[in-house]
This record gives C-alpha cells, structure tokens and sequence, in this order.
C-alpha cells in the first residue's frame, strides 16, 4: 500500500474493546507518528491504575483528569491518540478533537465489544453483575455522539487487524482527497 498523506492529527474514538490502541498503534508506526492512549497517560500521570482512581475520586474526578490529559494531548503534532471510550461524554473534548485533528469512531457491535472485554478487570465500568447490558447501554447512550462526531466511520467486527488497518488507511486516504477538494473548489 502506498503511503498515505494524512495531515494534522488522527484520534480514535469508540467503546472500550472496539480496538483504539490496537488499530492506534499499527496506524501510528506505518506513519511514523508518536502513538497516545489516553487512558495509559492518565494512570502515568497519576501513578495508580484507572480503577483505583474511580473508587478513590469517583468517574466524575476520572473524567476531569480525562479533559486535562486530551487537552494536553491534542495540543501535538502529528500524533495518533487513542481516546478512552467516555472521552466524547464531555463537550471539552469533543470541541478539542474536532478542533485539533481527524476523529475516526471504530465501531464494533456489542456482542464483538462484550468477547474482547468479558476477562478485562481494568474496566471499572463493566464490574458489574451483567457487564454484557452494560455494554449495550453504554453502545445505545454513546454510538449516536461518536457518529456525530466522526469524520470516518469503520466497523471493527470479525475482520483481521491488518485488513481493517488497510481498510482504514483507504478510508483515510479519501477522506483526505475529499476536503482536498472541497478547499481547492473555496479558493
């Protein structure tokens, strides 16, 4: 695959198992770009795991350390962010995503999130006695706000990692080709 132009920053947007830091990782060294999650930079920052901070601060104090850490974070250049999936709950993030980069929501359906995440004990919000429901809710509440903000959307269901990346590499590349054109048809 030829290598893509991509300009400004990508940020991966979507629930948690959907595949952020997987597809992040793969997408950040085929650019050569720096690869961030922002949940990994919340639990270096803060010294603990994601879960102690919830049951010490509660997920109100999570999600304001999420705001300063996204806001740091999109301030970069050329970087791939991984957002935590309740990143898009705060208007502050979303307004720092759009502003600072491309938002590709990955977008998988319940059943595939609930097989990725079912032996996960570091997601404090699926530590519950029916974390399946819980997904679907959190699916139900939060894929209208990741479409809405997504400049491209990709279905992370039963495909290979390496032929969604390729998938979303030529997803990119013409999404990329489109505002090209929309700015050279305004000038």
């Amino acid at each position: 695959m030829p290598a893509m132009k991509v300009a400004g920053n990508l940020f991966l947007i979507g629930l948690m198992g959907a595949g952020k830091t997987t597809v992040g990782k793969i997408l950040a060294r085929r650019l050569h770009w720096p690869f961030y999650d922002s949940d990994h930079e919340i639990e270096a920052r803060t010294g603990v795991k994601i879960p102690t901070i919830f049951e010490i601060e509660g997920e109100v104090g999570f999600r304001n350390r999420e705001v300063e850490t996204i806001s740091d974070l999109v301030s970069m250049s050329n970087i791939v962010l991984a957002t935590g999936g309740g990143a898009v709950l705060r208007q502050e993030n979303r307004d720092a995503l759009k502003r600072n980069g491309t938002i590709i929501y990955l977008r998988a359906h319940v059943d595939d999130l609930y097989e990725r995440t079912k032996h996960d004990r570091n997601r404090p919000l699926l530590q519950t006695d029916n974390p399946k429901a819980r997904l679907q809710a959190l699916f139900e509440q939060r894929d209208p706000i990741y479409r809405e903000l997504a400049d491209v959307v990709i279905d992370t269901s039963r495909q290979s990692v390496n032929s969604l990346v390729a998938q979303l590499e030529r997803k990119l590349q013409a999404h990329f080709q489109q505002q090209q054109t929309k700015n050279d048809a305004t000038t």
